[in-house]
């Protein structure tokens, strides 16, 4: 079996080289404590002494050349990533932007620049820019300026009633296409909407505090809300109260009904923990304006009402530690 020849780097050499050329030992000495061959240090002891003089000479045309190519090139590589990080900051500003206002920015007469990288650049598909849209067929506009009189007459129909009526008076018209041509107008029926935020008479109403208030500590405010878990079978109703500041979970319980009970003891859990708020702000849902649950809290500190707590409420149980997953895992034993 041949015996694998040696590999030696530039810097082995270039350091035997040295020691060799400045004569303190000899080159079998040195050759024995590298474990090479005496011939081999005597060649890079010749190689060192011819190539030092290039150390201290001027770098050839070549040289320069080759230095100031890196240079560019590392210049280049830094601009196309620089621009690269400014393309996609602007796609990410872009995508807040409508198609009309980015067609707006097309420059069909650019120098440089085609309409087709334009729209790329802007993402906005070519068939959106080429597109016009057409103008409606005189008999459309015939039949829009007479449910525009109807409409100034009657504000109360809705495409149902307007559908009617066109078609007493001799319109071949379907529901479909007045309703197309009324939403194209603009137009909607003027009619009292459902009360589905009626709150009962017997429920106080107490001022909503939290409009101009900066919230910066914690248990400064807190909030609660109602929503539901499914879980094998149904569902079950879960209540949580959180502090607006921090949007942590501070209490929660579970109940298989809607009432008032459950939402208080998450309420005294709570307070049992953390102490005293200075503002609690539910919603305006029943059992929370209800007498078993206002009352509690009328000795404590000052309360206010909100219509906008669910979201909230929705955003803190998906990034709080007190998380679905853990209430979930604590249903058998509550139930």
């Amino acid at each position: 079996m041949s015996k694998k020849r040696r590999a030696f780097s530039a810097e082995f050499k270039a350091k035997v080289g040295l020691e060799a050329l400045k004569g303190i030992e000899p080159i079998h000495v040195i050759a024995q404590r590298h474990e090479v061959h005496p011939v081999q240090v005597s060649q890079w002891k010749k190689g060192v002494s011819e190539r030092l003089p290039e150390v201290f000479a001027k770098p050839s045309a070549q040289v320069r050349d080759e230095i100031e190519r890196n240079r560019k090139e590392k210049e280049l590589y830094a601009r196309i990533g620089q621009l690269q990080m400014e393309l996609e900051w602007l796609k990410k500003k872009l995508a807040h932007v409508g198609s009309k206002e980015r067609r707006s920015m097309i420059e069909t007469e650019h120098p440089k620049l085609s309409v087709a990288r334009e729209c790329e650049l802007l993402e906005l598909p070519r068939s959106i820019y080429y597109h016009h849209p057409k103008p409606p067929k005189s008999p459309n506009l015939a039949l829009m300026k007479q449910i525009d009189e109807i409409y100034l007459e009657s504000p109360f129909f809705g495409s149902r009633q307007m559908t009617r009526w066109l078609q007493r008076e001799g319109y071949v018209v379907n529901r479909k296409r007045v309703r197309r041509l009324m939403r194209l107008m603009g137009l909607t029926a003027i009619n009292q909407k459902p009360s589905l935020s009626k709150t009962a008479a017997s429920h106080q109403i107490y001022p909503y505090l939290l409009r101009t208030l900066k919230v910066e500590r914690s248990n400064q405010v807190w909030g609660t809300d109602i929503t539901y878990i499914p879980v094998c079978g149904g569902f079950v109703y879960l209540c949580a109260v959180i502090d607006w500041h921090s949007r942590m979970v501070l209490a929660w319980a579970l109940s298989n009904t809607l009432d008032a009970s459950f939402c208080v003891r998450a309420v005294q859990r709570a307070m049992a923990i953390y102490g005293k708020p200075e503002i609690f702000n539910p919603d305006q849902g029943c059992q929370f304006t209800s007498a078993e649950f206002t009352q509690p809290l009328l000795g404590r500190r000052r309360a206010t009402v909100d219509g906008r707590q669910r979201t909230v409420l929705g955003q803190c149980l998906g990034r709080t530690p007190v998380a679905q997953g853990q209430i979930r895992g604590s249903l058998s034993e509550t139930l």
